[in-house]
């Protein structure tokens, strides 16, 4: 008996509604794997980081079953389109939310190993970190003829 003797009498439907199961399984044990994460995790550092590659990878799965199943090819290229998004900003976000955490001051593991960021923020110095002086520029001081004006040119009147 031939390992393709087992596929005798599935039709392509068959396979494509096994591979659609499997998918939707698949995205929702990602999805209940990074539920977890949020709750047993130590510090929201960790738990960004679950929410996010569970969530995409979980978000994907799921997709993906859909189009195994639906099958048309307005859902496919929707569904195509919103993992190519899901990969890009999922990323990004999460990036971006860990940063604000970490210039927030949020406490971290007891046995976090590094912390890169504070690192590199104590060698270069913040205002080259993020690119921009931090110091405020002078306010001019009001001319006494223009106080109340706005500050605008004196209006002379012509005579």
């Amino acid at each position: 008996m031939s390992p393709l003797d087992l596929l005798d009498g599935f039709t392509m439907r068959a396979l494509a509604d096994l591979l659609a199961a499997l998918l939707l399984l698949g995205g929702l044990l990602f999805m209940f794997i990074g539920s977890i994460g949020v709750v047993r995790l130590p510090d929201g550092f960790h738990r960004i980081h679950a929410v996010s590659v569970c969530a995409t990878l979980g978000l994907t799965g799921m997709l993906l079953g859909a189009c195994f199943h639906i099958g048309s090819v307005v859902l496919i290229s929707k569904a195509a389109m919103t993992i190519v998004f899901l990969f890009v900003a999922a990323p990004a976000g999460s990036h971006l939310l860990a940063k604000a955490a970490h210039d927030a001051n949020l406490p971290q593991w007891g046995k976090t190993l590094s912390d890169e960021l504070a690192e590199d923020k104590e060698a270069f110095g913040v205002e080259e970190w993020i690119g921009v002086s931090l110091e405020q520029p002078p306010i001019p001081e009001a001319d006494s003829e223009n106080a109340g004006t706005g500050g605008g040119k004196k209006k002379t009147s012509a005579a």
